[in-house]
């Protein structure tokens, strides 16, 4: 090896040190930098596409965790944290058959790692299941409504129960806020009257449009919250700061309520009475987490099971199913949980026309709308999540001339302060989640438009304390130990 050769190498070996330091900080973005400028300096040493592949993972970046992992075991097959990065990747894409070969790869290279044996048990079980539920499907058309099967008023109260009450079929604000303090002392409400807000909220749902029209009247104003993920207390946080949502007060949640965070059902409790109260004052948005494969991984799917029972896991499936896809303000704004389209020409009327009710499938309209992102770059590229694709300037400039539309707004994205302004200041990303997963330390926003003008109005805050935090997550991620 030559001097300059070797100076690269000693360079490189320094830069994945920081790299390793910015990880621990939790400063992921930083981390793909470094590494970057690491594998740079030396393409052929596995350890830092593997590093990186984590650090993509943290960012949810899993499209391209796969991509570097693979590269990390083109480099050298016997690496086994090149499968296990890779295995986590496809885990958490709800990919269980492809995580599945690399964690018994990782079994054979080292038969001793006991999370690799615990991650090979859970791909296992996954796949079995998948296996099982594809032997006893039906076809759509024979498919019948959980909702159908469920009547409220025959489930008992318990003459002990203490909490919030539902007085009639009317749900009312006097319950509402009783039903918020129960929540912030971490107790939950009667399944009777968990079961008539989900099942009154799956009524109003039905009834609307894939694309739904909002029409604020001049003077007044409009809030677009992007994802919560079951942070209760930040949900909180949002009314104290803004206000409760009212008939003067509407708000737009644009999708991802739950998974991630301990919450979640406190949070998708709260967005749907209040949908109930008030119906033309509280959007609910469709995200890509709204999704039985998503529930499953990231933990909602565990909470209710824990917190309301194995029949709720299926009656929320089925109104997620019925959630819109997107939304117009005043015919100005469009707002999206993902993003836009793969290919040019796409109408409003498009969309409005979408057969949402369905689980998200892999390509096509809903499924962009729901998971695309946007890039820097003009054009279109391949997603760094793996699913849809990301978007450049000109492909939102062109979405919104053909549609006669002045702005995007759209969440699905961490910022660090809560927001983002891209495209020539034609489309915001909006973040809801401040500490995203208690570890990310960004701030969260929200925008409020004031009609005629519909000018945003960012507003931005901080994380508050939570109290005690439980886990219902059904597959974790390893813990930082790097090459």
């Amino acid at each position: 090896m030559d001097a300059n050769a070797n100076s690269d190498v000693q360079k490189a070996e320094e830069l994945k040190l920081k790299a390793n330091e910015a990880f621990k900080a939790n400063k992921f973005s930083q981390a793909i930098e470094l590494y970057s400028h690491a594998i740079e300096l030396n393409t052929s040493n596995a350890v830092y596409w593997a590093n990186r592949a984590f650090a993509h993972t943290k960012l949810e970046e899993y499209g391209s965790a796969v991509q570097d992992a693979t590269k990390a075991i083109e480099i050298d097959p016997r690496y086994s944290k090149g499968y296990y990065r890779r295995g986590a990747a496809y885990l958490a894409m709800g990919k269980f058959k492809e995580a599945l070969k690399d964690f018994q790869q990782v079994k054979k290279i080292c038969p001793n790692d006991p999370d690799a044996t615990r991650k090979l048990k859970e791909c296992e079980k996954a796949v079995q299941k998948i296996r099982f539920e594809e032997a006893i499907s039906v076809g759509v058309t024979e498919r019948r409504s959980v909702a159908d099967s469920i009547d409220y008023h025959v489930v008992e109260v318990e003459p002990q129960y203490a909490g919030p009450r539902i007085d009639g079929d009317e749900i009312t604000l006097d319950f509402v806020k009783a039903m918020l303090d129960e929540f912030k002392k971490q107790k939950c409400i009667h399944k009777r009257y968990a079961y008539q807000v989900v099942l009154k909220t799956l009524e109003l749902l039905r009834s609307m449009p894939s694309l739904v029209d909002v029409d604020v009247p001049n003077g007044g104003h409009f809030t677009v919250c992007g994802d919560v993920h079951g942070q209760y207390f930040d949900l909180l946080n949002i009314f104290e700061l803004n206000g409760l949502p009212s008939e003067e007060n509407p708000y737009l949640f644009n999708g991802d309520f739950v998974d991630r965070g301990s919450f979640s059902v406190e949070v998708i409790l709260t967005l749907f009475a209040f949908k109930c109260l008030y119906p033309k004052a509280m959007y609910l948005a469709r995200g890509n987490h709204e999704s039985k494969s998503m529930n499953k991984i990231y933990g909602f799917e565990g909470e209710v099971r824990s917190k309301l029972g194995e029949k709720f896991v299926e009656l929320f499936a089925e109104v997620f199913c019925w959630l819109p896809l997107a939304h117009v303000i005043n015919k100005k704004v469009f707002v999206v949980h993902g993003g836009l389209f793969s290919v040019d020409g796409v109408k409003l009327s498009d969309i409005r026309s979408i057969d949402r009710f369905c689980e998200p499938p892999e390509e096509g309209l809903m499924c962009e709308l729901l998971w695309s992102d946007p890039q820097p770059q003009l054009g279109r590229g391949p997603s760094k999540r793996g699913v849809a694709l990301s978007f450049g300037a000109d492909v939102t400039k062109k979405f919104l001339q053909d549609n006669n539309l002045d702005l995007i707004v759209r969440s699905h994205e961490v910022k660090d302060e809560g927001y983002e302004i891209e495209h020539d200041g034609k489309l915001i990303t909006v973040f809801s989640a401040p500490n995203y997963c208690d570890q990310m330390g960004n701030k969260g926003a929200f925008i409020r438009f004031t009609a005629p003008e519909m000018k945003p109005d960012i507003v931005t805050f901080s994380a508050v304390v939570s109290g005690t935090t439980f886990s219902f997550v059904s597959l974790h991620f390893i813990g930082v130990n790097f090459g």
